[in-house]
């Protein structure tokens, strides 16, 4: 493999992305919260992969034999970070010492995956892995699915727990960053930009059921089973209760309007 980690960086279509979700069983939203917290896009302006050089990693990989006279790039404690194309003069030093703990020692690409769990993502070696993140953006989605599921984290966010879902994935760590609370700001813009239009939905009460039921219930942050029962309706009523709205629990325009919360009244 070339030492310029430059590739064709190829994005992600919906397609890809519904497929993926799919796979998981979760929304598209999740996905796509994953991928503005932790990369906001996997390539650099140059084609390279995005990366962060872990300097803990490497020193535990190396049994800290560098930690002395390279304290920036090999240290028990995490940091050091330059930013930007600057992680690949810390990777290539690294390289220069030992190879496969370098990149083993970064996190790669749009979904920021550490290439020490390269066999988690389904590949043979760190090599291979890094040649895949290098190859364009599906090739990072495929590897993100296989670590989501060979981690148990699809349950987290098939449930959108966002909490635990960041303790899995960035580490006991993820609360001094935030992790949790920035994913679920994503997650929230994501699924109010994926949501229909429903201000022109029908007049809804107690006993229908459909499609436009669901959208209600999500909405509501209810169990979405497309049946308006006794369950939604109270949900409704409290809704409709605390917006200062006669509270019917029946969901007219005016309900519609301020689940939305940006359509005329």
């Amino acid at each position: 493999m070339a030492l310029d980690f430059a590739g064709p960086a190829t994005g992600l279509d919906d397609t890809a992305i519904k497929e993926a979700a799919a796979a998981i069983g979760c929304e598209v939203a999740a996905i796509r919260a994953v991928i503005d917290v932790e990369s906001q896009g996997g390539f650099l302006p140059d084609g390279r992969p995005k990366i962060l050089f872990e300097r803990h990693y490497f020193s535990r990989l190396t049994q800290r034999r560098y930690d002395s006279a390279h304290p920036d790039i090999s240290q028990p404690a995490w940091g050091g970070y330059r930013g930007g194309a600057r992680e690949y003069e810390r990777l290539g030093r690294a390289i220069v010492l030992d190879r496969d703990a370098a990149l083993r020692s970064a996190s790669w690409g749009a979904f920021q995956i550490m290439g020490d769990n390269y066999a988690l993502c389904g590949f043979a070696s760190v090599d291979d892995f890094v040649e895949a993140m290098v190859s364009g953006a599906p090739a990072q989605l495929g590897a993100f699915v296989s670590f989501i599921r060979k981690t148990g984290l699809s349950d987290e966010l098939i449930r959108a727990d966002w909490a635990g879902f960041a303790r899995g994935y960035n580490g006991p760590a993820y609360k001094a960053n935030r992790y949790d609370e920035k994913l679920a700001a994503a997650y929230r813009r994501h699924s109010a930009r994926d949501s229909p239009d429903i201000c022109q939905h029908p007049l809804l009460r107690q006993g229908d059921a459909g499609e436009a039921i669901k959208t209600l219930q999500h909405a509501l942050g209810v169990q979405t089973d497309g049946d308006f029962g006794p369950k939604t309706k109270q949900a409704v009523l409290a809704f409709q209760a605390g917006r200062g709205l006669h509270a019917d629990g029946i969901v007219g325009p005016k309900t519609w309007a301020l689940l939305q919360g940006n359509c005329d009244v």
